[in-house]
């Protein structure tokens, strides 16, 4: 118990040297930034400023916002002013729409859609995890659209996270009182049309998110695996049973299914300890835990530094890697299934699982 609270005070104090998400807004962009719009459903009460804070709402709210992403940065990288903000180096906002309600909402977003190539129109919905405040997951979603050059259209769902790291058990609270208000985004885009819908969630937010498909396979059956293209969980923090009941539950799953793990992730580290595990589902040491599910887990330990916990949208040698493989690129954008052959990395197949072990000696021979 002893090394548990000192290593949960480390995790703290890190957390205490890091700036935190705060909203710059600035009409013009900084020459040579790139905006993304990000379409957003969130289940946080309005401000008196007018976006969106840290407590629950019972009404989901829909907005779009563009984001400038600055061009003196790092693939992966986002900084926070601590003053002054620098649109140079760091994310701002550069324009704001609220919309009224969720029709509202769906003919803004079927608008954009239509008006994208076809083979672009997909709808790629990133769920924030853990000790996470609006802008943060706001300006995350336009990091990895731009990072990873998504070219369907970026939408965010924002769940009442208290954004502190001494929140863990408030946020497994919230993510679950956030699973309908995440349904209920997924029905505003579903009815927009989109070519493709894939879900890349984060931590937490892919407990939320598997809790959300599970209600949604539970009214209807089989509609996940129709309507949901693709599901990517970033160093899920599950419990690996409740994993396996959830997929039981949902019965067909999404066609794709990518779990991206780390052996040296610290943060789930720390949750599994807390919760009298030795694992979560995002550091599981071998795929073979997951042998009898349709799934592919994509072992990125190689590249983990510093927490480690979000390996796959911060390291830049994994986004470069990861953006240049066709398959994998595919899969973002359209949901896809690729070939694990693709990837420069030792495959593993137990039973219906596949692993892919990823390490940057790997990355630099299939090159």
């Amino acid at each position: 118990m002893l090394r548990q609270i000192a290593f949960l005070l480390c995790l703290v104090a890190l957390a205490g040297c890091a700036a935190r998400g705060t909203l710059a807004v600035m009409r013009e962009p900084a020459t040579g930034a790139v905006e993304r719009q990000v379409f957003v459903g969130t289940t946080r009460e309005r401000t008196p400023g007018g976006l969106f804070g840290n407590t629950r709402s019972e009404t989901v709210g829909f907005g779009a916002f563009t984001v400038a992403v600055p061009p003196d940065r790092a693939p992966g990288e986002i900084a926070y002013p601590k003053g002054q903000p620098d649109p140079g180096r760091q994310f701002v906002m550069t324009s704001a729409r609220l919309f009224d309600r969720a029709p509202t909402f769906t003919a803004a977003l079927a608008r954009d859609l239509a008006a994208r190539p076809r083979g672009k129109r997909a709808a790629v919905i990133f769920v924030h995890g853990f000790n996470t405040n609006f802008t943060e997951g706001l300006y995350r979603s336009a990091q990895l659209a731009h990072d990873f050059g998504i070219e369907g259209v970026a939408l965010h769902y924002s769940w009442p996270s208290a954004a502190s790291p001494f929140g863990y058990a408030h946020d497994r609270d919230s993510a679950l009182f956030a699973r309908k208000g995440f349904t209920e985004l997924l029905d505003a885009v579903i009815a927009a049309r989109p070519d493709e819908v894939l879900i890349v969630a984060h931590s937490m937010g892919a407990l939320l998110s598997m809790e959300a498909l599970r209600q949604m396979a539970l009214t209807s059956p089989g509609r996940v695996a129709r309507e949901i293209d693709g599901l990517i969980l970033l160093s899920p923090d599950i419990d690996v049973d409740v994993f396996r009941a959830q997929v039981r539950d949902i019965g067909a799953m999404p066609p794709n299914v990518v779990v991206f793990t780390s052996q040296r992730d610290r943060a789930l580290l720390l949750s599994a300890r807390l919760s009298g595990q030795r694992e979560r589902l995002g550091n599981i040491q071998s795929v073979g835990e997951l042998a009898d599910l349709r799934v592919t887990v994509l072992d990125v330990t190689g590249f983990s530094t510093g927490m480690g916990h979000f390996t796959a949208g911060s390291s830049p040698d994994l986004i470069r890697l990861l953006r240049n493989v066709p398959t994998l690129q595919q899969s973002f954008d359209e949901g896809a299934a690729g070939r694990p052959g693709l990837l420069p990395g030792t495959v593993i197949t137990v039973q219906n699982a596949t692993g892919i072990i990823l390490s940057p000696l790997t990355a630099l021979a299939g090159q």
